[in-house]
């Protein structure tokens, strides 16, 4: 089903499967202008960052897009920096374990959103050293557009 929600089974092996051998700072703009132009491709209002070791190393916004995208992409990222998942794992973690990630942790809701678009930037063997959000469609679709990105620029 297209708008169901991925296991966590589904989910951990996307993280195992989406990541880097190394990353660099032109690998942040090749992967951050990919994401722009799916966005153009699909006419979506979002807002797109890349950070590494809390290093901004990409950003745009689209059409439509609105600051709230930005405030979006912080709590996301928290979310990631602080779990090392992607904020759709994390939010699907709660959901398997009978509760939501707002009752379960009790974070504050305007600095934590576990809800999809953000995704951790994996170096293989390494392990996570930063971030790739999307924000302004539905946290499904903002995880699928990142994700899909993801596996073509890795070629999987």
């Amino acid at each position: 089903m297209p708008d169901a929600f991925p296991s966590l089974a589904e989910l951990t092996a996307e993280e195992d499967e989406l990541q880097f051998t190394s990353f660099t700072n032109d690998d942040a703009w090749t992967v951050g202008s990919a994401l722009v132009a799916a966005a153009r491709a699909a006419g979506a209002p979002v807002a797109v960052e890349i950070a590494r070791n809390g290093h901004r190393l990409f950003s745009a916004a689209m059409p439509g897009a609105t600051p709230d995208n930005a405030s979006w992409i912080e709590r996301k990222s928290r979310v990631v920096h602080r779990f090392g998942h992607s904020s759709l794992y994390v939010r699907q973690a709660s959901i398997e374990r009978g509760t939501t990630f707002e009752e379960q942790f009790g974070l504050d809701p305007a600095r934590y959103a576990a809800h999809g678009g953000a995704f951790p930037l994996l170096v293989r063997d390494v392990g996570p050293v930063g971030v790739l959000a999307v924000s302004g469609l539905p946290q499904l679709e903002d995880h699928r557009m990142l994700t899909g990105v993801l596996r073509e620029h890795l070629g999987r």
